[in-house]
């Protein structure tokens, strides 16, 4: 018999107070695996189905509900410019203030410069707050007016946008500076205003919603948006119409000022040197012949600077030598060397700078001799011999027909006939050569055959641009008797007319493209902006008034290649839609992105202004030197060409400040702005391709 069977384990229940917190997850795991298993293929097919598409669902709910609590804000810049072109909304472009009504003349154009950059951002359209926050927009003005002035100094603290004006505590100026990874650029800078005037700033949001006219007591209104008590008392028009009655921006000053910035850095870094590099604080050399210090000779003299002349002659007169062993461009150094001492010459009536003039014209004559009398590029200045480039046997066209000016006034102030010679000898061979195309010239010539090579394609652009400009001023220097030269003007304006002339799809710009092998290229350069100047130069001499209808057609497109990028500076190629209605009118390539700070744009608007008195050309040119101001102004001194105009955060400056700046951008400006027609009158004087004037010849020469 066997005794019962002995428990070795021991039973212990646990009441509900002590079972509850304990779950057995793996058994638990399990037996939801054994439930899923369970489920038909096509039934657990279906419930992954339902949560992937639930799980889709919830990704796209969360980011609708995300972008609405961002609000309307902080949406990206080119969604809200889309979003307004699909609706038919035309956004102002970038850089363009239309012209304010009759009733206020001079509010757009004399706006005080520390007022303007908190207005005017080049680089997007001014966005409204979303509909529902915002009061219906007044009636009142120009729409376009209504949609560029609503926007106050708050506003634009809020987007972060550089204010500069008085501080409450101790009333002195904020300076803001953008950073360009590592390289400091100032913000944009004007002419500093009056007492009466400075420190003030815009009103708020409430100041926008119902414009009125302008009462008398509107003028004792106050700007400081530290002023609790005046905040709210002024609306924006009128106030800033009170500070543009008390004290209009000098522009001409403007242009001093910024002449200044710009001589400051040359002299404290690149003093006798051709160029400025400003970033780096150094100078780089391409002749080594002073380029910049003599370029802006004449600059200096216009402006009215004479302590900086003073010191600028003292160096040409001692320091300033031709006999160095070094190769020259000849058109370079004809347009920028001769052609400012020439014009400096002119007037100063000082000899010494005829006689720089005569040396160095003497130096560049080994140039002209070649089995063609069409010139080489290089000349070697101190050994007296010449060559063409190292990769081609070729000349430019644009470099051996846009010396004449220069030479032929060289010769008529020394009586020595060799200079005007040897020039007007290119010019005859040129106007007899065959490889034209409706007065069109090709852009190559070879100094050995005298013949065009690459005669396929055909541009106003580098390579071919002066030649042009060229025809109608040699006729204009000479009294207009050298009627050849008028009659290949006039050829070569109807074959651009008839080759080269197209209009974008969009908005209808005229612009000049290229023709290559039969086909036209829409490609500008912003080189080719010296051709409504050209043009209405020629109108106001008596050729067709066709010309001048073409020059204002151009005028507009150059000044809109300005205007349409995010810097409100101007690429240096742009090329133009012909095809899609509804999309930009200018696109640039990235490689075609830098601005040099070239002079073209500005002169035409000088000329165009000088002929028609048309303020709206002043205006242009006064945002196109705010837009300088601020994306290539460099606190140290002097200016910087970029590397990108559509990128305002990013310009990537490039550390260089061409001698033309000096020579050619600021003078046209300063120009512009003058109110004395007589400051070098276009009945007296032709400007060269460098903007150097010239006289024009008395009738008995």
């Amino acid at each position: 018999m066997f005794s019962p069977q002995r428990k070795d384990f021991v039973s212990l229940t646990l009441g509900d107070q002590y079972s509850r917190g304990y779950t057995n997850g793996k058994h638990r795991r399990q037996s939801c695996w054994r439930k899923w298993k369970q489920l038909s293929r096509l039934q657990r097919s279906l419930i992954l189905l339902l949560l992937a598409f639930l799980f889709i669902c919830g990704i796209l709910s969360f980011s609708s509900l995300t972008e609405q609590w961002r609000g309307l804000s902080d949406r990206s810049v080119k969604e809200d410019w889309v979003e307004m072109d699909n609706r038919g909304l035309r956004p102002i472009p970038p850089g363009l203030l239309p012209k304010p009504p009759a009733a206020v003349p001079g509010v757009i154009q004399d706006i005080p410069s520390e007022v303007l950059p908190k207005l005017h951002r080049p680089s997007v359209p001014l966005l409204p707050k979303p509909p529902a926050m915002r009061k219906p927009p007044s009636k009142r003005g120009p729409p376009t007016l209504q949609k560029r002035l609503n926007v106050t100094v708050s506003h634009l603290k809020d987007r972060g946008d550089p204010v500069v004006g008085k501080e409450a505590d101790g009333g002195t100026e904020a300076k803001t500076v953008i950073s360009w990874r590592g390289a400091m650029i100032e913000a944009e800078k004007g002419t500093e205003l009056q007492p009466s005037a400075r420190g003030k700033e815009v009103g708020t949001q409430a100041d926008f919603d119902e414009p009125t006219p302008l009462r008398p007591e509107s003028r004792s209104c106050g700007l400081s948006l530290n002023d609790k008590n005046h905040r709210h008392s002024c609306r924006f028009n009128a106030c800033l119409m009170a500070v543009v009655s008390e004290k209009p921006v000098d522009r001409a000053e403007a242009v001093r000022e910024a002449f200044r910035h710009a001589w400051k850095g040359y002299k404290a870094f690149a003093w006798g040197h051709d160029e400025l590099k400003p970033i780096s604080k150094t100078h780089s050399e391409w002749f080594g012949l002073g380029l910049t210090m003599i370029d802006a000779l004449d600059t200096m003299w216009i402006l009215g600077m004479k302590d900086e002349f003073e010191e600028a002659r003292k160096w040409v007169q001692t320091e300033l030598s031709f006999s160095k062993n070094v190769d020259v461009n000849l058109f370079e150094s004809t347009i920028r060397i001769l052609g400012g001492l020439l014009s400096t010459h002119h007037l100063t009536g000082d000899t010494m700078f005829l006689d720089k003039a005569n040396e160095i014209g003497s130096r560049l004559m080994p140039a002209f001799k070649t089995p063609s009398k069409i010139p080489f590029s290089d000349v070697n200045i101190g050994k007296g011999t010449a060559h063409p480039p190292r990769w081609t046997t070729d000349s430019t066209v644009a470099e051996v027909t846009s010396i004449q000016l220069e030479f032929r006034e060289l010769s008529r102030l020394t009586g020595d006939p060799q200079y005007k010679e040897a020039v007007e000898e290119v010019t005859k061979q040129v106007h007899n050569l065959e490889g034209k195309h409706d007065g069109l010239v090709p852009m190559f010539i070879n100094t050995n055959s005298g013949k065009f090579t690459r005669r396929g394609a055909f541009t106003l652009g580098a390579r071919a641009d002066s030649y042009y400009e060229y025809l109608l001023k040699q006729w204009l220097q000479g009294g207009k008797k050298e009627t050849e030269l008028l009659e290949d003007y006039l050829q070569a304006i109807e074959g651009v007319k008839k080759n080269l002339l197209k209009q974008t799809s969009p908005s209808k710009l005229t612009f000049v493209g290229e023709l290559s092998n039969g086909r036209l290229n829409p490609k500008m350069d912003h080189l080719v902006c010296f051709l409504p100047g050209t043009l209405a130069l020629g109108a106001h001499n008596g050729l067709p008034d066709d010309h001048m209808d073409l020059a204002r057609q151009l005028m507009e497109t150059c000044y809109q290649m300005y205007a349409q990028m995010e810097t409100g500076l101007s690429p240096e190629i742009a090329h133009f839609n012909l095809q899609y209605p509804s999309g930009r009118d200018i696109d640039v390539k990235p490689a075609d992105r830098h601005n040099l700070l070239r002079p073209e744009t500005v002169e035409s608007l000088f000329y165009m202004y000088r002929f028609t008195k048309d303020e709206k050309y002043r205006d242009w040119g006064w945002l196109i030197l705010q837009s300088f101001n601020k994306y290539t102004r460099v606190p140290s001194g002097g200016y910087t060409s970029i590397g990108n105009v559509r990128d305002p955060d990013n310009p990537v400056p490039r550390d260089k400040m061409e001698s033309f700046f000096l020579g050619e951008t600021l003078k046209y400006l300063f120009l512009l702005f003058s109110n004395d027609p007589e400051l070098i009158s276009l009945d007296k004087y032709v400007f060269n391709t460098e903007a150097h004037p010239l006289p024009i010849w008395p009738s008995t020469s």
